[in-house]
């Protein structure tokens, strides 16, 4: 039995990855603030960024480290200490990371960090979907993708496999932005944001956890891929999708860019544009969606929510 350490382990993505990697005969260790009572196969033990401290015994254990942690970026409005704490949350956890890893003694082959789509910014008039050799964006997402990945790069150096999920919108009925777009659905409106014609690169919440367990098995994979299905679709057309989808009377609801302005403040830049990516790479290299389609992945997401 093979030992996982997951950083962000209890939230949307850990959770639902620690249930795969248990299902799939792997030990799960979950950093914690605070210890927590231990259940099958899944354990926790105590990491603290401010202190700089991880518990080196679970280091020791690991065979595996996939590291998901930092502060949603879509829970609170951006003030100027948001953006810190966002950014902070992820770089300095990947610092964490890469110290313990060159200080206590282990056995740790391969880790798998998470990134998001934000590194490439708004699609570019003219240029087709963004591939991971693209640069990154020199925006707030943009310039904190590059600072996360940068702390948790050092691992590679030290002659671990690293692999670097850049992450799409994750639907999930449990939750995320997927169960947002359900809430006003329930009421019998569907919310088109802004013009609507903007274009979401997306994953199903069951896919990226496949990604993550393929990092760990798969051993060609290596670098940075893009984890989004090979299908995208505007904000309009995902919204009228899920409405037909439940079966239900609704009415398309547009909310102006203004009134989006005025609610979400910077933040609103991200559900306005469009971001395009490419998955080709992740697809060449062996990996089959179960979800390739919006349809598909919305008909599970519906018929289970």
């Amino acid at each position: 039995m093979e030992t996982v350490i997951i950083t962000g382990g209890t939230g949307l993505i850990g959770t639902a990855l620690t249930s795969l990697l248990t299902s799939k005969g792997y030990k799960v260790i979950i950093l914690s603030r605070k210890q927590r009572q231990a259940k099958e196969n899944v354990s926790y033990a105590v990491w603290d960024l401010k202190k700089s401290f991880i518990d080196p015994e679970a280091v020791r254990q690991a065979d595996h480290v996939i590291h998901l942690a930092g502060a949603g970026v879509a829970d609170k409005r951006w003030t100027k200490k948001r953006k810190q704490e966002i950014r902070d949350s992820r770089v300095n956890s990947g610092k964490l990371i890469v110290r313990a890893l060159a200080e206590i003694e282990n056995k740790v082959r391969t880790v798998v960090s998470a990134s998001g789509m934000g590194w490439y910014g708004p699609d570019k008039k003219g240029k087709g979907p963004f591939i991971e050799s693209d640069p990154h964006s020199e925006d707030f997402l943009g310039s904190t993708c590059k600072l996360w990945e940068e702390s948790i790069h050092p691992v590679a150096e030290s002659g671990k496999r690293l692999v670097i999920f850049r992450t799409g919108i994750v639907f999930s009925n449990k939750g995320g932005a997927f169960k947002e777009f359900l809430k006003p659905l329930k009421a019998g409106v569907a919310t088109i944001l802004g013009s609507g014609n903007q274009v979401v690169s997306w994953i199903h919440i069951d896919d990226i956890c496949r990604l993550y367990l393929a990092a760990i098995e798969m051993q060609h994979l290596n670098g940075i891929y893009n984890a989004t299905a090979p299908e995208t679709i505007t904000n309009k057309q995902l919204m009228l999708k899920i409405g037909k989808a439940r079966r239900r009377p609704y009415i398309p609801l547009h909310v102006p860019e203004f009134a989006l302005k005025l609610a979400l403040g910077e933040m609103s830049i991200e559900v306005l544009k469009s971001a395009t990516l490419d998955d080709s790479k992740i697809r060449n290299a062996g990996f089959n969606f179960i979800y390739p389609t919006v349809d598909s992945a919305i008909n599970d997401l519906v018929r289970t929510s």
